[in-house]
């Protein structure tokens, strides 16, 4: 039996397990652009599940059927206070890059600034994601 071609084959695909880019949920961002631009809530979700966190939670939820959807809403009442709402989400995953409306677990958090500046408005909306995300999150790890 040849053991030299079955070492190379194992060093080979050992190299290639180690270098592999490591799984990536599809992440869908709905939210309002006044608050909250797509670049700013893609860099949020990265900043919040890095790679140790999806590890653990593509184990119960693999990372080709779940995915996650997040929503910032808000804006300035009359009376110039800032309301922001989000939502995170885990949602199930249909065909590749198609996720369903049917929460499997979901968080929302609320927060209001009186006199707020729009940017004092979109960095309330960043924190208030955060939270969104940390209370999904952490309701993953309970189970």
């Amino acid at each position: 039996m040849p053991i030299r071609p079955l070492l190379a084959a194992a060093v080979l695909l050992s190299a290639t397990a180690a270098f592999a880019k490591p799984p990536q949920y599809l992440i869908v961002d709905h939210s309002t652009e006044a608050v909250m631009d797509k670049a700013n809530a893609m860099a949020t979700w990265k900043a919040q599940l890095d790679e140790k966190r999806v590890a653990r939670i593509a184990k119960l939820y693999p990372v080709g059927k779940w995915g996650f959807v997040s929503q910032v809403e808000g804006g300035f009442t009359p009376d110039k206070v800032c309301v922001i709402t989000a939502r995170a989400m885990l949602v199930p995953r249909i065909v590749a890059n198609r996720l369903v409306f049917k929460p499997e677990k979901s968080a929302t958090t609320f927060g209001t600034v009186a006199n707020a500046t729009i940017d004092q408005c979109k960095a309330l909306a960043t924190d208030k994601l955060k939270e969104a995300i940390t209370a999904v999150d952490s309701s993953l790890a309970k189970q």
